[in-house]
């Protein structure tokens, strides 16, 4: 299994619902377990919530960024330099050619370089250094050239 599929099959049970999976190939075993999730107890008397006002608007989910996006190609912690007193890769308004690093992604102590995938331009960054970011997570928002 090269590194990406295993990054890839990281991602997927991140994102599902089975809390283990176990895969054995030849001699090499990955195991990957998630505590399941907390069972909530059920209330002593039954709660009734209030009637939401008719003019309540709802609640809208954040807005997916517009245009073309870099994405996460695993889950793993941002880095947007190489190191904490390094400049970062890119910032808004840089140019930069396809398969230049964008920025570093971390997963179990793993570095992976997270290239561009064609020539564009940075519009804007979409993750500060050092959050947790999800599989497809979009990082940046790139205009191609």
């Amino acid at each position: 299994m090269t590194r990406e599929e295993l990054f890839e099959l990281m991602g997927r049970f991140e994102a599902g619902s089975i809390h283990r999976l176990e895969y054995s190939e030849g001699e090499s075993r990955l195991v990957l377990e998630k505590a399941p999730p907390a069972i909530a107890a059920a209330p002593a008397a039954p709660v009734y919530a209030a009637p939401a006002a008719a003019s309540a608007a709802p609640a809208e989910a954040p807005a997916a960024p517009e245009g073309a996006t870099i994405d996460a190609p695993l889950v793993g912690t941002f880095y947007a330099a190489s190191s904490p007193d390094a400049a970062p890769f890119v910032k808004a308004g840089d140019t930069v050619r396809k398969n230049d690093t964008v920025c570093i992604l971390e997963a179990m102590k793993m570095m992976s370089e997270v290239p561009a995938p064609c020539d564009c331009v940075i519009e804007e960054v979409l993750a500060a250094n050092g959050d947790l970011v999800g599989y497809g997570q979009p990082l940046f928002r790139i205009r191609e050239l």
